[in-house]
């Protein structure tokens, strides 16, 4: 069982990271700078602290936090921050859009580049470990959400990057074909082996409130702003 508290920041390294798409069959690399990523994904417990509002469909204060949408993410980043007196990443557009603030020193989302360096840690394979011992996912969940921190972490220190919930990143997944739809990582308690992979991209509606779908918060550090 880990030993760490539910918001604790882990240090992340800068590097470099090739994404790609599987129905574009399209690659890019990515040069990531360094930032903090929280160890675990916002649990219920969490966001009902920061937001007073549980809106999940199981319960549990350890479980992630689901049914949120990407701009449920935004807006608890941006609460977040204010609550520990941080400026907020986000200033707020439409339920479809907002800026970000490169210079702010509050929570945001990771990007999907930031996110997939993370999750990888180093390791080149589709996963960092054996994916029954680092992931819930449909073959072992009892196709059931799972408390945070149940598997073993990844070389950082970072828990369920793979399998349980399903994360929201801050892109946009192409504009040109699906317009406002933000892009998903790390698969879910219900999918298949195939889905939990450190390469895999999905993509939804920022208005999209699901039982598989929650998301970890990120901060940059002071001189980042290459992203």
């Amino acid at each position: 069982m880990n030993t760490r508290t539910d918001n604790a920041m882990i240090a992340v390294p800068p590097g470099r990271v090739t994404l790609s798409d599987r129905r574009t069959q399209r690659s890019w690399v990515v040069d990531v700078a360094p930032c903090e990523l929280c160890a675990f994904p916002v649990t219920q417990e969490r966001y009902a602290q920061v937001t007073g509002e549980r809106p999940s469909t199981a319960e549990g204060d350890r479980l992630p936090v689901e049914t949120v949408s990407w701009w449920d993410a935004v807006r608890y980043c941006n609460s977040l921050s204010l609550s520990e007196g941080l400026t907020p990443a986000y200033r707020l557009l439409d339920e479809e859009g907002a800026e970000w603030d490169r210079g702010a020193d509050g929570y945001r989302l990771p990007t999907e580049a930031e996110w997939e360096h993370a999750c990888r840690a180093g390791t080149t394979g589709p996963r960092y470990g054996a994916l029954d011992e680092i992931a819930w996912h449909r073959g072992n969940s009892d196709e059931r959400l799972h408390g945070v921190g149940g598997r073993r972490p990844n070389p950082w220190g970072l828990y369920d990057m793979l399998g349980n919930v399903w994360e929201w990143c801050w892109d946009v997944y192409d504009a040109e074909v699906y317009g406002s739809y933000r892009v998903l990582r790390g698969g879910g308690w219900f999918d298949e082996h195939w889905s939990c992979r450190a390469s895999v991209r999905r993509r939804s509606h920022p208005t999209l409130r699901i039982d598989d779908t929650g998301f970890r918060v990120a901060r940059s550090l002071p001189h980042d702003g290459t992203q």
